[in-house]
């Protein structure tokens, strides 16, 4: 991804979540490992907190919060009166942009660049994508990411589902491109090693209810009385009151501080980048946390659970084929699930060693887009004209009118002065956001419902 100045390329990463900043921030690295980064933390509800940001540990030249209208501000300054004969005034300008946020989120920053950019004779290169499986609200995701520059695909198996989507509502599907989750990585299974370990992969929202995750702890808990040889961990995305991309509603904290005599000596709750935890994993087990793709990365057993039933709602049902499909019982009794190599490769989990090239194509077709001459401007399948009943919510939610331009209050608002810059108010600040959220999310509906009974 050669620069046209002699500086290194810059690059501007929006993200809304921990997960979605780790895609971002991986993604534009290995695109290219020669870059300025610059990261942009979408101010919300799963706004991550720095410790968040340690565990994911992505690294960024700069990083602060913002709001989408001030991010959308910024980039509308940083393609202003450049020079492109001179080198030493290009250092405000974005090489490249990349939108790793919700699909809502993507589409409001979308009409809101097109807008900015509107009269810019040159501007940056928009990629967006998704973090992982894609299991559910494919065409509604997909859909609200249509306009940007290069749609990223994570296997060859979503390359086609996302070509054939566009396709059918007649939008160009030009900008899909095949690569890989870019936090794919780390060291081969080597084979048992003692204690053996075995790892379950909680998830923020699946399942959801509090029987089912009471359920899943139980069985964990059972596995390692069953197994005292074996060391049972039980990986965690977030502590009560943080956020990750999904709400979750029932920590398994809290249901892990409930268990009868609490938790056998050889079962505990950890914490940590999932990198290190499979480090020393000898068994992945989860429901459908895109955890298992790492883990059938590096070779190491995996097994996603039956228990609960094959259902969209779950996610398990992506792995149909895999060969991973187990339930606890079946791991209990010692099984240890054989993935599909064909189902591996169509994946995008290149456990044979095609993973250094997954991201050949996305480094050509952004270099391509980068030497162009110019760039069409941003057209976003979703206008005024064809949703006209859908898209103006969905720019609202964002501080934009329907043609993308801030709503009355929103520009004129001051931008806080907190963020991540200033570190010494980040305890109190997260205290205020963990009440804050605490009550939207758990009190007020708690009140709702006793007004109904």
């Amino acid at each position: 991804m050669p620069s046209r100045t002699s500086s290194a390329p810059r690059v501007a990463v929006l993200a809304d979540s921990d997960t979605r900043w780790k895609w971002g921030a991986l993604t534009a690295y290995r695109i290219q490992s020669d870059i300025r980064l610059d990261g942009y933390l979408l101010r919300g509800r799963a706004t991550p907190t720095v410790r968040q940001l340690d565990e994911v540990g992505a690294r960024a030249d700069s990083l602060r919060e913002i709001r989408g209208v001030d991010f959308l501000e910024h980039m509308k300054d940083s393609v202003r009166s450049v020079d492109r004969t001179r080198d030493d005034v290009d250092r405000t300008r974005y090489d490249v942009v990349v939108l790793a946020c919700v699909g809502g989120a993507v589409q409001a920053m979308l009409h809101g660049l097109a807008r900015a950019w509107r009269a810019a004779e040159h501007r940056p290169v928009v990629v967006t994508g998704y973090v992982g499986v894609v299991y559910e609200k494919l065409a509604d995701g997909l859909l609200l990411r249509h306009g940007a520059d290069v749609v990223l695909a994570n296997s060859r198996h979503d390359a086609d589902r996302f070509r054939a989507v566009y396709r059918g509502v007649g939008a160009d599907d030009s900008g899909i491109v095949e690569c890989a989750l870019p936090f794919l990585g780390g060291d081969a299974y080597p084979g048992e090693r003692a204690p053996y370990t075995v790892v379950f992969a909680a998830q923020p929202s699946v399942p959801e209810s509090r029987a089912d995750r009471t359920y899943l702890l139980r069985r964990a808990v059972e596995h390692a009385g069953r197994h005292p040889d074996r060391e049972v961990l039980i990986k965690l995305r977030s502590k009560p009151g943080e956020h990750t991309t999904h709400i979750e509603e029932l920590p398994y904290q809290k249901l892990a501080a409930k268990v009868p005599g609490g938790l056998p000596a050889n079962c505990r709750l950890v914490y940590g980048n999932m990198g290190e935890a499979l480090d020393r994993t000898d068994l992945l087990v989860t429901v459908s946390s895109t955890a298992a793709l790492e883990s059938l990365h590096r070779g190491i057993p995996t097994a996603v659970l039956t228990d609960l039933g094959i259902r969209e709602v779950l996610g398990n049902h992506h792995f149909l084929g895999s060969g991973c499909l187990a339930s606890w019982d079946e791991l209990d009794a010692g099984h240890r699930p054989e993935p599909d190599r064909e189902w591996l490769a169509r994946q995008g989990v290149a456990a044979d060693g095609d993973y250094a090239t997954a991201f050949d194509a996305a480094r050509a077709r952004v270099t391509a887009l980068r030497e162009a001459d110019s760039l069409p401007p941003l057209t976003p399948y979703y206008t005024p004209r064809t949703a006209p009943g859908y898209l103006p919510g969905i720019l609202a939610r964002h501080g934009l009118d329907p043609h993308g331009e801030p709503l009355p209050g929103y520009a004129d608002a001051p931008e806080e002065t907190r963020g991540l810059r200033r570190v010494a108010r980040e305890t109190v600040r997260e205290a205020a956001r963990g009440a804050y959220r605490h009550g939207v999310q758990r009190v007020a509906p708690a009140i709702r419902r006793w007004g109904q009974l």
